[in-house]
């Protein structure tokens, strides 16, 4: 007897449009492009024989009368009501569901702003303060100067410490920085720039003019104060 293909038969997720399975939709169009009930299929992975893992996932928001927030509150018990959801699949769910109310119920920390020299000295107390040796950080701002981020590059000496303008500078676009500012320290106390002090800075100002990433001071960080290039006129 010859067996004809079961044409009520659902095509796996696999073998869709690469920009319709959920995953890809996500990765290629960012998350706000994506569904409910898609970004439920990606935690589930996979259906059953007759419904793909998206068919299972409309059927958990049904259970839910479409209330993410009813969701929430369903026990495993519930959810492994829907037919192709097993305990696994169903704390899977739970778990990104409680994340997310965690998120929800911490208090959003304002960024801090840099707007003078005296901010970046104060916020980069807690890792250059005592050391005797020379570091060199680098802190990303947002459009509207607020920290986004602060990453250290490099390590020397008493006497310095060498920067590599490509490793910054691939930093800034990572973090998607609008500007930057240098910083690092002098072990010996002196605030005075030295001339490669001054050669870098020059250097990774006319990078960033060039990339549109903004350098908009490189503090020398003692522990008995600063040097701004911003401040003085020098960036």
């Amino acid at each position: 007897m010859m067996n004809y293909p079961d044409e009520n038969r659902k095509l796996g997720i696999k073998a869709w449009a690469e920009e319709d399975r959920p995953r890809e939709k996500l990765l290629n169009k960012g998350r706000s492009a994506v569904t409910d009930a898609e970004l439920l299929a990606i935690l589930i992975r996979t259906g059953t024989l007759s419904e793909t893992a998206l068919d299972v996932a409309k059927n958990i928001l049904s259970l839910a009368g479409n209330d993410l927030n009813r969701l929430a509150r369903m026990s495993v018990k519930e959810l492994t009501k829907v037919k192709g959801l097993g305990e696994t699949k169903a704390i899977t769910i739970m778990s990104a569901l409680e994340l997310g109310r965690r998120r929800k119920d911490e208090t959003i920390q304002e960024l801090p702003k840099i707007d003078s020299a005296s901010k970046v000295y104060e916020l980069m107390k807690p890792h250059l303060l005592d050391l005797d040796v020379e570091q060199f950080w680098i802190l990303f701002l947002n459009r509207a100067s607020r920290v986004i981020g602060k990453q250290f590059l490099s390590q020397g000496g008493i006497a310095g410490t060498v920067v590599d303008p490509r490793v910054i500078f691939k930093a800034a676009i990572e973090n998607m920085a609008s500007s930057i500012v240098l910083v690092h320290n002098h072990p010996s106390g002196n605030l005075r720039p030295s001339e490669q002090d001054n050669q870098i800075t020059k250097k990774l100002k006319e990078g960033g003019r060039l990339l549109e990433i903004f350098v908009a001071d490189h503090v020398i960080f003692a522990n008995n104060g600063y040097y701004s290039y911003a401040d003085e006129g020098q960036i």
